[in-house]
């Protein structure tokens, strides 16, 4: 039976990627006589597998939601409307059978393609430009590489396969084998580097297709990842060769050893890399310029930076290094739908909004910073950091550049619909950005927004080489100086950085930002003013997750609760609504309760409207969590003995249980 459920499993994975990667090629022949020596055999047949595989790997929009825009909610940057089980202790749970996580269909089909390309590549056995042939060849590494970063980040240690299986038990079981996660990261950066080795800068004049640049960024961001994971880790049951790391009791790991010599060594070693990818391709691109202005009418001038992230065509903005086209006719989306409204359910935090520096460079509560408080939104926007000022929406702004009336849109900005039932126009925590609007009707139809989804921007390298060289040598060089100055001066914000450190006070910041910490305790203010950079210019973004995680960032909501908050509701906005709209446990109107009590906080608490919610006494945090659960089912397929799970090859990650439908436990030695 066992046997039979690998098989099964496989089966279905080789049908799939089967599927996929042949649909391009059924006009050649019926698909029953297809075989790997009658496709892939030019550069058109290279070229049409690789695009099969680019929507299913890259991120990119995804309808009726504030696509990528969106992929920071449940952190401390952006809030949904409901709570993530990630931060209630004991509800997220090991499934017993998961398939969509420990998930191996891409990389099988990027293992066949590369099993079967390069050897007829070496034989000269492909027709076309040999550039082209490379560089579709580059592609597929690259792709694998994004897909097991994808998987790495799930669950550090993980399988390393580069063919496709065959229908063997014994061999699945074998590859089944979980390699620690150091190694892993060294074989996504061995890909990347072939990658870049195998492909041309730009190779469409559009920036739409993978390119070189685009590989060292990602070499740079799964570099200091690794990097500053096992710095942060140290010690823990989280990294490979630690007494209580669950790889220890595999024979298969009995050697293991750290390839640079010590972890120490291998920390530097991961941290140099994410340095070098990372200038090497800062010197690919220039910033685009910020006006630090809101354009209102058809005669202000534009600002690039605001539109880089909402205009349909991406290819001249320098500092794009790899996007998706949409198309009215073809392919669509909802990202400027939800910036005219609450950007679905998506509402920026008061902690995000609080981050901002001030125009001339100090901390909001730092003496002399000009704050004018958060009584309105207006005051918030004053003479802050312009990428606050851009994006954060206030009543009465315009969303579109010209009077009209429409259905799907919103002109001028309205007050916050704190209390919508509709997804589409809830303002969770009252604050919302417009981050990847755009300011032309024809854009705000329902479903048929066709703006540009940027995959890549040259911006992160800056970010990746500054924190990555003060990481590794407690200093910034000239070189991550230089990007500090031009990311600051690009932001309309003072650029002595050190005049920010100077007035940095470490426990104003720890209310806020998660990123004030790393293993529990503070960390200087020079390393969370870098961290602060990288929050404000990638917010909404998709990346703060990543970065909270190889941070060790939440354990200090182990013990005390965090409480996730919005804007000053509480406050002279709340003459914005009528008050007998307005609802919340132990106040005098009656009815289900739709907002937070004012005896909780002057600040909306979009979690903690009801007391019978989970969240209701803040976010907290599990130390297993910083890694996901292998499904059980996974696990037991491969295990020797059903009745003992330790004879698979596979192990559980730390803290999660071997059973169904558990919560997670403690981390020994955490």
């Amino acid at each position: 039976m066992r046997t039979k459920k690998i098989f099964q499993s496989l089966a279905l994975l080789i049908l799939m990627s089967m599927q996929t990667a042949c649909n391009d090629f059924l006009d050649k022949e019926p698909e029953s006589t297809i075989s790997p020596e009658n496709y892939l055999t030019t550069e058109t047949d290279l070229k049409s597998y690789d695009d099969g595989l680019y929507t299913s790997i890259l991120p990119s929009h995804s309808n009726w939601s504030y696509g990528t825009f969106g992929d920071d909610e449940h952190t401390d940057n952006q809030a949904y409307i409901t709570y993530d089980n990630r931060f209630v202790p004991g509800q997220w749970k090991t499934a017993q059978t998961e398939s969509t996580n420990w998930y191996f269909k891409y990389i099988y089909s990027c293992n066949y393609f590369l099993s079967n390309v390069l050897t007829k590549y070496e034989a000269g056995e492909i027709s076309g430009t040999d550039a082209n042939i490379r560089h579709y060849i580059g592609e597929m590494y690259f792709m694998r590489a994004y897909e097991y970063f994808k998987r790495y980040q799930m669950f550090g240690d993980f399988p390393i396969i580069t063919e496709p299986l065959e229908d063997n038990s014994e061999e699945l079981i074998e590859a089944s084998k979980r390699y620690p996660r150091n190694e892993v990261a060294r074989f996504i950066l061995s890909d990347l580097d072939e990658a870049i080795d195998y492909m041309e800068s730009n190779p469409d004049d559009n920036k739409t297709r993978i390119n070189k640049e685009s590989a060292l960024l990602l070499k740079s961001r799964v570099a200091l990842f690794e990097g500053t994971w096992l710095k942060y880790f140290k010690g823990t049951a989280f990294v490979p060769g630690d007494d209580n790391w669950p790889g220890i009791d595999k024979s298969y790991n009995a050697d293991f050893t750290y390839e640079a010599g010590s972890i120490d060594e291998e920390i530097n070693w991961f941290l140099a890399q994410a340095m070098d990818a990372a200038e090497q391709c800062a010197a690919t691109f220039t910033l685009v310029s910020n006006t630090g202005l809101v354009q209102q009418s058809t005669s202000d001038a534009i600002n690039p930076y605001m539109n880089m992230f909402g205009d349909d065509d991406l290819s001249d903005y320098s500092e794009v290094l790899l996007w998706r086209d949409y198309d009215i006719n073809l392919s669509t989306h909802c990202v400027v739908v939800a910036a005219q409204y609450g950007d679905y359910g998506v509402g920026v935090t008061r902690g995000l909004v609080n981050g901002f520096l001030m125009a001339n460079g100090l901390p909001i509560y730092a003496s002399g910073s000009g704050y004018a408080g958060d009584d309105s939104i207006s005051e918030i926007r004053s003479n802050r950091d312009s990428r606050l000022s851009c994006f954060l929406k206030e009543p009465g702004q315009h969303n579109i550049l010209y009077s009209g009336t429409g259905e799907y849109y919103v002109d001028p900005e309205p007050y916050p619909d704190i209390t919508s039932g509709s997804s589409e126009q809830k303002y969770t925590t009252g604050y919302a950005l417009r981050k990847g609007g755009s300011f032309y009707q024809d854009q705000c139809g329902n479903g048929a927004c066709y703006t540009g989804s940027i995959t890549f921007r040259g911006a992160e390298a800056y970010l990746n080489y500054m924190e990555a060289c003060y990481e590794l040598n407690g200093y910034l060089d000239a070189t991550a100086q230089s990007y500090w100055v031009a990311l600051r001066s690009r932001s309309q914000v003072d650029t002595d950085y050190q005049k920010t450190i100077d007035n940095t006070d470490m426990s104003e910041e720890a209310q806020w930002d998660w990123g004030a910490y790393s293993a529990g305790e503070l960390v200087d203010a020079t390393l969370f003013n870098i961290r602060r950079e990288r929050r404000c210019e990638l917010m909404a973004e998709g990346l703060r997750y990543m970065d909270l995680r190889r941070w060790r960032a939440m354990d200090q909501m182990i013990t005390t609760p965090y409480h996730i908050e919005g804007f000053k509701l509480w406050g002279p906005m709340l003459d914005w609504y009528d008050s007998s709209t307005l609802i919340y446990e132990g106040g005098s109107a009656s009815g289900t309760a739709n907002v937070s009590s004012p005896l909780l906080s002057e600040y909306m608490r979009p979690y903690e409207v009801l007391s019978s919610s989970l969240a209701y006494e803040g976010y907290t945090w599990t130390a297993a969590h910083y890694l996901y659960p292998i499904g059980i089912q996974h696990i037991l397929i491969t295990a020797s003995d059903q009745s003992d799970l330790t004879t698979s090859p596979i192990y559980q990650n730390p803290g999660w249980s071997t059973e169904a439908s558990q919560g997670a436990g403690t981390v020994t030695g955490f």
